[in-house]
């Protein structure tokens, strides 16, 4: 079922009224989508969704509010699909992973549900995974070193924090913190480290600083040691609304972007003009899938090409810290941001004002939270100083 989102503010209690009258609650808000019950999101009156679209009396789209479990599986809070109870309950791992070229492939990427991207020292970028259903892995990487805005990203979701190595200026105090659950590597500088949870992995040709991995089994059993709590608190706050199942998000009124190009298509000092990575849209999969140094990135598990249902552009402001060329990153606070989902993409903000561990929260250009289409996302940091640079088509690459 494909549901255009309205622009229209004016019709929203009458359309709000009919929901009622057929015991479904919809919200295209974030505020309105927690404070109403959800009962069966298939239960979307059908006169609603299959009415002919006037411009003055265009639907509203019904989103997942409250979780459903049905035989075992719950819908995700980070991809709005159906998981295991299990994975789907507990805090996700927020793991550190390489993107140089040298690095390349990662192992076991295309099982994040989110996928965060953000420029580090040397003018590259690199990934952090976050992964809530990770069973069938075992071991993600290779892990590499922290730098704070990832961790403070990763507390937004409640993640239990990965690395191996850190910026010690500034992530060695953050991590002794309460509040950062971490699993980190026995280097200097780490104060509880897990080193139960690491190992090295032979690859041939490659430096060894990309031969460390985190072994899942050895994840687990640091988790039980530390006595860190394993599900998420009742003060979670979900990163993202997502598209009710049986409906689609279909941004008509929006502009077609078909390929996306968050550093350029040439080389810049933002972070993405190294490897000049690129997502392009395949509407018969309505996924972005990555290429980077001119071809497919590949996750080594599954010989797959990475791919999302959603890709942000999330610009934050960026300054140089020191001589080591150490970076640093608002994360905290507002910004500008373009969401890509259904081939279009929709201008918004991000605001994120509820402390470290509230998420960013993304909303259009009335002040509506934006609905994401079920399935993962893939966030780039944008270096605001930079955006110059960022591009996208309105049709295929050649």
């Amino acid at each position: 079922m494909v549901i255009t989102m309205s622009k229209t503010k004016k019709y929203l209690s009458a359309l709000f009224a009919l929901c009622i009258f057929f015991f479904v609650f919809i919200s295209c808000g974030r505020e309105a989508s927690r404070e109403l019950p959800l009962g069966d999101v298939n239960t979307a009156p059908q006169e609603l969704a299959d009415k002919p679209e006037k411009e003055e009396d265009l639907p509203i789209i019904p989103v997942i509010q409250k979780r459903l479990i049905k035989n075992g599986r719950i819908q995700s809070y980070l991809t709005g699909e159906w998981i295991d109870v299990q994975a789907g309950t507990r805090r996700p791992l927020a793991v550190m992973i390489p993107n140089n070229t040298q690095a390349l492939p990662q192992y076991g990427l295309s099982k994040a549900a989110i996928i965060y991207e953000a420029p580090v020292e040397g003018r590259i970028t690199r990934l952090m995974g976050v992964f809530e259903d990770y069973d069938a892995l075992e071991y993600i990487g290779p892990v590499r070193s922290s730098r704070d805005y990832f961790v403070y990203v990763a507390m937004g979701y409640q993640a239990v924090y990965c690395n191996w190595g850190l910026a010690r200026p500034y992530v060695e105090e953050l991590l002794r913190r309460d509040t950062v659950q971490n699993i980190s590597a026995a280097v200097e500088g780490i104060h509880n480290p897990s080193d139960e949870a690491f190992g090295r992995i032979k690859r041939p040709g490659y430096a060894t600083e990309f031969t460390g991995y985190l072994m899942i089994d050895g994840v687990k059993k640091a988790i039980r040691r530390h006595g860190y709590k394993t599900e998420y608190d009742e003060n979670y706050i979900p990163p993202f609304t997502f598209a009710a199942e049986g409906y689609w998000a279909e941004y008509r009124e929006a502009e077609d972007a078909l390929c996306i190009y968050p550093g350029g298509r040439e080389k810049n000092a933002g972070g993405y003009g190294i490897t000049n990575p690129y997502f392009v849209y395949r509407p018969q999969e309505r996924l972005y899938y990555r290429f980077q140094n001119g071809r497919q990135q590949i996750d080594e598990y599954n010989g797959e090409q990475l791919a999302a249902a959603n890709v942000v552009l999330q610009y934050c402001h960026g300054e140089v810290r020191d001589k080591k060329d150490y970076l640093a990153f608002g994360v905290h606070g507002e910004g500008d941001a373009l969401i890509f989902t259904g081939g279009k993409v929709i201008n918004a903000v991000w605001r994120r004002y509820g402390g470290d561990a509230a998420p960013a929260i993304f909303y259009d250009e009335e002040g509506e939270e934006i609905i994401l289409n079920r399935g993962k996302t893939w966030i780039c940091n944008i270096w605001d100083e930079y955006r110059e640079y960022v591009s996208y088509d309105t049709d295929w690459i050649q």
